[in-house]
């Protein structure tokens, strides 16, 4: 099992933050070989499912996630989303956090736990980190 923490300071306020990192199709834009649909469609809460497909039409895998907390930030206060992955081949979990940073910024927190059968821990880190890491900065410089 891999664990990583990924934490940036954006040029946006809070709640645009938490708007982009929670539009959930969007995730599938910026990693790359992934599709996100959302269970149901609309407003998230708790209880919704985030499923990541990823893979090259029939070789591929879905990663579903149930959003287990669900409180976005509101004035002054930091905002949690916490997803439990459900799936058979990723397991784990993985944390949003979006605190009010200096200057009305947005400090940022992507906290996740992997456990991916068949790639060795040290891999798995590796390029988790990478490919999160991309896909974080994307999604806070993209509108």
């Amino acid at each position: 099992m891999v664990t990583f923490l990924l934490e940036r300071t954006a040029p946006l306020s809070p709640d645009e933050a938490w708007r982009r990192l929670t539009a959930w199709p969007r995730h599938g834009e910026v990693v790359p070989l992934t599709r996100v649909t959302v269970v149901p469609p609309g407003p998230t809460a708790e209880g919704t499912l985030v499923v990541a497909r990823s893979g090259i039409g029939p070789l591929g895998f879905d990663d579903p996630m149930e959003v287990t907390v669900w409180r976005p930030p509101a004035e002054g206060v930091s905002g949690l989303c916490r997803l439990e992955k459900r799936g058979r081949v990723v397991r784990g979990w993985a944390e949003l956090e979006v605190h009010p940073g200096p200057g009305g910024r947005a400090r940022v927190i992507w906290r996740e736990t992997l456990r991916f059968p068949l790639v060795p821990e040290r891999v798995l880190r590796v390029a988790a980190r990478s490919v999160f890491g991309r896909a974080l900065n994307r999604l806070l410089r993209a509108a």
